[in-house]
């Protein structure tokens, strides 16, 4: 009876939290329901891309040759034991004329690219004896993750114009200084914090360069295989393919891939955004109450 009163109290609060998980799990449930059944919120500024339908073809005038391309799963689960993936893209050369798959008569591009966002560069400097950041930089419209594969170097097939235009290759990637800086920037200072940013994320194996991914395994037939590191960011990935011949494009193709939280990494995610608040004070009291339980057991446990 003694040891059942030194836990009781610890045992009604544990009880009581987890009566409350159960509860806000169906409220949380039963907010989305709700909400899908309202109007759809004003249109953000990204909601445009997610609009776009998931296949896009274009054919060049004059070009006989077309392309056709896929990837190995439209749909990936992101779940609690999520430790990235690999991701195959395959196509073929509709009216192909190559004689061979060895003999380079055409050049194939593949672009893997994330949701675009919003992210701060910061500069350290040191400042009495201690390495602080001194000084930031904020571009728009970053890629959470880009990856470019070629049968050969990008600047041997496709012309600087078009690279640039189309924003192919990790040195024409579109993203923009903000308006507004807090610190006043020149264009040394943008192109710098521009390098440090590709930089990182190349450290973190986010963006990818890969000049002979690509590699045709027929006479029309191409694979390549992107790595989606497990700090990738979860959304549509648009998949772009194009195909050259003697530095002129030919065709290309658009097919986007999602990536998508399910099982329990999906409730807290949703019950972090949807109910932020009562997120956080769960969270307190789960901390709370463990605290409490070890407290109990490490005190009795060293009489």
């Amino acid at each position: 009876m003694q040891v059942w009163g030194r836990y009781r109290g610890t045992l009604a609060f544990l009880v009581t939290l987890a009566l409350g998980l159960a509860f806000l799990g169906a409220t949380g449930t039963e907010a989305q329901r709700r909400k899908g059944k309202q109007p759809p919120p004003p249109v953000a500024v990204q909601a445009p891309q997610f609009a776009e339908p998931e296949i896009k073809r274009e054919q060049q005038p004059g070009a006989k040759e077309s392309v056709e391309a896929d990837v190995s799963a439209r749909n990936v689960a992101v779940t609690s034991s999520f430790n990235g993936t690999e991701i195959v893209i395959f196509g073929a050369i509709d009216g192909s004329q190559q004689p061979s798959p060895e003999s380079g008569y055409y050049d194939v591009i593949i672009i893997v690219e994330g949701v675009p966002s919003r992210l701060v560069v910061r500069r350290k400097g040191n400042v009495a004896g201690l390495w602080i950041n001194t000084a930031s930089a904020i571009f728009d419209n970053v890629p959470s993750y880009y990856a470019v594969a070629s049968t050969r170097p990008v600047e041997e097939i496709a012309p600087e114009e078009f690279r640039a235009l189309h924003g192919i290759g990790l040195q024409h990637l579109k993203f923009t200084p903000a308006v507004g800086q807090k610190d006043a920037l020149s264009t040394e200072d943008l192109k710098q914090y521009r390098e440090a940013l590709i930089r990182l994320k190349l450290n973190e194996r986010l963006y990818v360069n890969r000049d002979h991914g690509v590699a045709f395994t027929g006479k029309s037939i191409f694979r390549a295989s992107i790595v989606l590191p497990a700090n990738v960011t979860v959304g549509p990935f648009d998949t772009k393919v194009y195909l050259f011949r003697e530095e002129r494009l030919l065709s290309r193709f658009q097919v986007r891939l999602t990536l998508e939280r399910e099982g329990m990494e999906r409730f807290l995610h949703s019950f972090a955004h949807n109910l932020p608040t009562v997120y956080g004070l769960m969270t307190v009291m789960i901390a709370v109450g463990a605290g409490l339980l070890a407290s109990t057991i490490f005190g009795r446990s060293s009489h």
